[in-house]
């Protein structure tokens, strides 16, 4: 089935209670912020989402309440589905379908890696073939697989052998590659920008659709951006653009997933911390954060979605 996903699409954080259990209650109340903010879906338990530190029952579980959730507010919802697992991720394709999702998407098992391409095609094809009418989309993520293909190779291997292939998240700065992918069958398929740092370049080079994490805490930003790119006004967007760097830059300078998760509180939409390995901000490194944030202009960043003028 034909899918298009254009927009921001946000990488929700999984909400975790200070013991580390899923508090699947909360999703609402990051649903309703995301439509506040015009976002178009969400790309659940993927990389910003710990996905791969969750249980398969927690999964399940995450997906059943973003299918429940996302569809009352707005949000298209995608499901990730990779694991090291061949049978566990069949299982979660299954239920994907099953709650209603618009789409799956699955990263490569990192562990015992595809040696080819052909492996990699082949894995993707048993995972597909569990959910044959559901729109299937392979997650490029390499500084995290490991696995690093050429993605316009993929799709050529791949086009024929998954009928329902929608294309990929291609969180890869290769842009020679994405150029390639965006036009490859004629612009069929949809590669979703994944690097919100760089999305001014994505859209220079004709992305439409974007997935991220910051998308969580920021969209006003992004609207900004793509608005003021949509305008011509080069000079806006490049500003706008600088702003998510150093949002990015000041995120990592204090560990970027236990940060962001901290951010969301502020914002007040608790989503807890992180799981181990990671660890929680602690109380002073939260307060410092803010503080930070508040210097570089942050709070006051968000509170305007497409202003008419802006003064720097």
């Amino acid at each position: 089935m034909p899918i298009r996903l254009t927009g921001l699409i946000a990488a929700p954080h999984t909400p975790l209670a200070r013991d580390g259990a899923l508090l699947v209650e909360r999703v609402e109340d990051q649903a309703r912020r995301l439509a506040a903010w015009d976002v178009a879906g969400v790309f659940v338990a993927g990389s910003t989402g710990e996905g791969l530190s969750l249980t398969v029952p927690e999964r399940l579980a995450l997906a059943e309440s973003w299918g429940r959730v996302g569809p009352r507010h707005g949000l298209r919802v995608v499901v990730h589905c990779g694991h090291e697992s061949l049978p566990e991720a069949e299982h979660l394709a299954a239920h994907a379908a099953q709650i209603g999702a618009d789409a799956i998407a699955v990263t490569p098992p990192r562990y015992f890696k595809p040696a080819t391409l052909d492996d990699l095609v082949d894995w993707c094809v048993r995972v597909a073939s569990v959910v044959p009418e559901l729109p299937f989309y392979y997650y490029d993520i390499p500084v995290l697989t490991g696995v690093a293909f050429s993605m316009h190779a993929f799709l050529e291997a791949a086009a024929p052998r998954v009928p329902a292939l929608a294309g990929l998240k291609y969180t890869n700065t290769d842009m020679l590659e994405f150029q390639r992918c965006l036009h490859f069958g004629g612009g069929r398929y949809d590669v979703l920008w994944g690097t919100d740092e760089a999305m001014l370049a994505g859209l220079a080079f004709g992305a439409r659709g974007f997935v991220g994490s910051t998308y969580n805490f920021a969209a006003p930003l992004y609207h900004r951006l793509r608005s003021a790119f949509e305008a011509g006004d080069l000079d806006r967007a490049r500003r706008e653009q600088m702003r998510s760097v150093e949002l990015v830059v000041k995120l990592a300078s204090y560990d970027f997933l236990p940060a962001a998760k901290a951010v969301m509180g502020m914002l007040g939409v608790d989503c807890g911390g992180p799981r181990a390995p990671f660890k929680p901000l602690a109380p002073e490194r939260q307060r410092a954060l803010r503080e930070e944030l508040a210097s570089m202009g942050f709070f006051a960043w968000i509170e305007t979605m497409v202003p008419a003028a802006e003064s720097g």
